[in-house]
């Protein structure tokens, strides 16, 4: 069986790129953060993959991809509602039905769900505090 994992990945990061903004600037999107990134950005990865259908004609897997968006600020500058702007600009785009065509890739998308949202804020001793959210989003695939 193929894995569709990479296929769904870069399609999500393909329709992100560019329409989510803060404060009238594209949130940058990246697969791996550099060390030079600065806030906020949205990371997406895949997180988990597992078979959860097989017959003698096909396959169905379910694939979860992770968003990781980070927003940071110092003081009163800034906050969570950032970052759940940030959210929703993610959910309004890909929690569409049929929002992902892979099948010149071999695969069907047959459902997506989202599977939670959990949010993170953190302070650091320079002052800054960070708000972070893990965004799962879950595909059943099947292979045709």
């Amino acid at each position: 069986m193929n894995e569709a994992f990479h296929h769904i990945r870069k399609a999500y990061i393909d329709a992100i790129t560019g329409n989510i903004t803060l404060g009238g600037s594209a949130v940058p999107i990246y697969n791996h953060v550099p060390s030079s990134a600065d806030t906020p950005f949205i990371k997406v990865y895949s997180y988990l993959q597992d078979e959860i259908d097989q017959n003698n004609s096909t396959f169905i897997t379910e694939c979860i991809t992770r968003f990781e968006p980070v927003v940071s600020y110092f003081g009163e500058n800034g906050g969570e509602y950032q970052l759940n702007q940030i959210v929703d600009g993610i959910l309004s785009i890909v929690r569409t039905r049929n929002n992902v065509d892979l099948t010149a890739e071999g695969f069907n998308v047959i459902t997506t769900t989202l599977e939670r949202i959990k949010y993170f804020p953190a302070e650091y001793e320079n002052g800054a505090t960070y708000f972070r959210c893990l965004l799962d989003i879950s595909n059943r695939i099947e292979k045709i």
